[in-house]
């Protein structure tokens, strides 16, 4: 069994990772690490999870070498410990913002403050496998993503992979929101008083998630803006990017290249229906999966395309993709442990 520990268990994110590894078949969780929950069983804090693990929430200092250690912690607070958790593990998945970007100045443009190890961006692999899966089979560390950007990147991979944007034109994504993107702790904006009922858009330009989305997809900075609404869901993010394709480009053309990425990547669905209720991505049927749901509309007699993303933000967009990046770590298939296929009727 490989032995993995988690730092900063105590959040969603780190709830749903512990999940995932818990029932994994190659592995065995040794710690979890909480200082505001110090010494109480994890199922008090996850109760999915009662009955499942004995498990209590230990110390960060008390943290034993492992195999794979997972960094489960806020923006901003493993950058500081990065050389301590590196000797405790020679593999590594960091699943905040702290080293999801490769150029330092990059980083201080988008989070405000320069980066206190810039010399480890360049050591991680970006943890999205649909675009890093080669590199993260010989990779020691391997960052986090953000749940927006990957809606946002996977909505734009297969027109990016199969060169079918005109580049030269605006890429426009607005992204709906569910509630636990706020995390635990949450804001006075994520009150349930607050929250219900709402369509809400609270952040129309300069998302820091925006910045992986112009790494990722070699996009120019001036030509892609993401717009967030955050909407009555718990867990979901859909992602609906209106872009221009080149000259020429039909829907036939598009079929091509979705159907690609499909066959490609296990996780990656096309949803483009003619009939019935389901007829496009809705982040709803993915709670608690690790598959991203894509589809297109595309007007051809002026080039608009449409194309969607909808996926778990807990899952797809966090800790899901983070198993999904140690699988490929360790050599193994890829969608082991992440085989729930969802609910439906939810």
């Amino acid at each position: 069994m490989t032995i993995v520990s988690i730092i900063g268990g105590s959040g969603y994110g780190g709830g749903e990772l512990l999940r995932l590894l818990l029932a994994h078949p190659c592995v065995e969780v040794k710690q979890v690490t909480s200082r505001s929950h110090l010494g109480e069983y994890v199922y008090q804090v996850h109760p999915n999870l009662r009955k499942r693990t004995q498990l209590k929430f230990s110390d960060p200092a008390t943290l034993e070498p492992v195999d794979i250690l997972f960094l489960a912690q806020p923006h901003g607070q493993a950058q500081h410990h990065i050389e301590e958790y590196a000797n405790l593990a020679p593999r590594i998945v960091d699943l905040s913002a702290d080293f999801r970007l490769r150029d330092p100045a990059f980083y201080q443009k988008w989070y405000g403050e320069k980066h206190i190890a810039p010399e480890w961006l360049s050591k991680f692999v970006y943890g999205l496998a649909e675009l890093h899966r080669v590199e993260m089979a010989t990779a020691h560390y391997v960052s986090g993503v953000g749940c927006n950007a990957t809606a946002s990147n996977l909505a734009l991979l297969p027109l990016v992979k199969a060169d079918l944007l005109d580049l030269s034109s605006s890429i426009f994504i607005e992204i709906k929101v569910g509630s636990s993107e706020s995390g635990a702790e949450g804001n006075s904006g994520s009150l349930h008083a607050e929250r219900a009922n709402v369509i809400r858009t609270f952040s129309a330009f300069g998302h820091r998630h925006t910045a992986e989305v112009i790494q990722e997809m070699g996009v120019h900075v001036e030509r892609v803006s993401l717009t967030m609404t955050a909407v009555d869901l718990v867990r979901g993010v859909l992602a609906t990017a209106h872009a221009k394709v080149k000259p020429g480009v039909g829907t036939k053309d598009l079929w091509k290249a979705y159907r690609a990425v499909a066959i490609e990547n296990p996780f990656l669905r096309v949803v483009k229906e003619g009939r019935g209720i389901y007829r496009v991505p809705e982040p709803k049927i993915l709670a608690g999966t690790n598959y991203a749901d894509l589809g297109f509309e595309l007007d051809e007699s002026i080039g608009h395309i449409v194309s969607i993303c909808a996926i778990d933000n807990l899952m797809k967009g966090a800790s899901g993709s983070a198993v999904q990046c140690m699988n490929l770590m360790m050599g193994w298939d890829e969608t082991l442990g992440l085989e729930f296929m969802g609910l439906h009727p939810i």
